[in-house]
């Protein structure tokens, strides 16, 4: 993969090409944050033909980000989203390294001709761009944005839509700037966007304060009777089945977040949260000090991710998946000594 500055130098006059964004499927605050933070600028910059295309829906709390209205859902328009690909010049694929990623989406974007730019930092990407950056210590894809914007024009044409978007996404992917990947150029950049007209209590307000009745009722419900403590393991577990999410009438977003509650009691220092999505069964692994969330999630449940905060998934039953994980845990207990 080549440099992003290469990239840059190509790029710059280049206001005519069509390009189309994309993300990872159900898209969190960093990922949308992160496509709708460039959409903005690229379209502040003054190119004409720039798209948004998500692989699935997402949270209706992320409905506030400036450009929303204009994001195509690829699961709803195929057709539509695969012409913008087969035209495209070139493709952004931000938050993501590999294309399984982007579901049925990833065979269109590897057959399109176009200039494929990676945006990430997610650890062991795939190579299928011909630039990029891709670095595993930095605390969100919006800083990265951030850091190719500062590069290609300096930040002199970060607006209020662009600053938004990408606070929201270097906020929550920091878990409030709580981990670790969280440093002095991470809080420059947070100070660059509020100057810029970030305006941080509204943001938190439409990330936090923006749920449905049900969504509370059900974290109560899980915080009540699913909650778990495995105390050998210093772990907090949580398992939801199918039927639960029906009751509750639980959609896209609403589960996020859950996990991290595990990680706020006291002496506890791995959250995981285990979802039967009926599909399959999704699981997230949130951890503090030496656990590796992603090496265990990748051996033992096809996952990955970073260090403290990863996924997996399985197609067995709901109680297989979760004494699996108890019984995996005996083989990482050094961590959570």
């Amino acid at each position: 993969m080549n440099r992003i500055e290469d990239f840059i130098r190509l790029f710059k006059t280049e206001t005519e090409k069509k390009i189309v964004i994309t993300t990872h499927h159900k898209p969190d605050a960093d990922a949308l944050g992160s496509s709708l933070g460039l959409y903005n600028y690229l379209k502040t910059r003054g190119y004409i033909h720039v798209q948004v295309i998500t692989p699935t829906d997402y949270g209706t709390f992320l409905n506030w980000m400036h450009g929303n209205e204009k994001v195509i859902i690829y699961d709803d328009e195929v057709e539509r989203s695969n012409i913008y690909i087969a035209e495209a010049d070139y493709i952004f694929c931000l938050d993501f390294n590999n294309l399984s990623r982007i579901n049925q989406m990833g065979d269109h974007v590897s057959r399109s001709e176009a200039i494929k730019i990676m945006i990430d930092h997610h650890q062991q990407p795939d190579d299928f761009a011909l630039y990029g950056i891709s670095r595993t210590s930095a605390s969100s894809t919006a800083e990265l944005i951030y850091d190719f914007i500062a590069a290609d024009e300096g930040d002199l044409l970060i607006n209020k839509e662009v600053a938004e978007c990408l606070y929201a996404g270097i906020l929550t992917d920091t878990g409030n700037f709580r981990h670790d990947t969280t440093n002095a150029h991470t809080h420059r950049i947070v100070a660059r966007l509020i100057e810029c007209g970030a305006n941080s209590t509204n943001i938190q307000s439409a990330l936090y304060d923006n749920f449905s009745l049900e969504r509370m009722q059900f974290i109560g419900y899980c915080l009540a009777h699913k909650l778990e403590i495995l105390e050998e393991y210093k772990t907090a577990l949580i398992t939801v089945n199918a039927e639960e999410l029906k009751k509750y009438n639980i959609k896209t977003g609403d589960t996020e977040g859950l996990v991290n509650y595990g990680l706020s009691i006291k002496g506890i220092k791995l959250a995981i949260l285990v979802i039967d999505r009926t599909v399959k069964v999704k699981m997230s692994f949130r951890g503090q000090g030496t656990f590796p969330c992603n090496l265990f999630s990748k051996e033992y449940f096809n996952g990955g991710g970073h260090f403290n905060a990863a996924g997996g998934e399985s197609e067995k039953p709901l109680d297989e998946v979760v004494n699996e994980v108890k019984h995996n845990l005996i083989n990482y207990k050094k961590y959570l000594i």
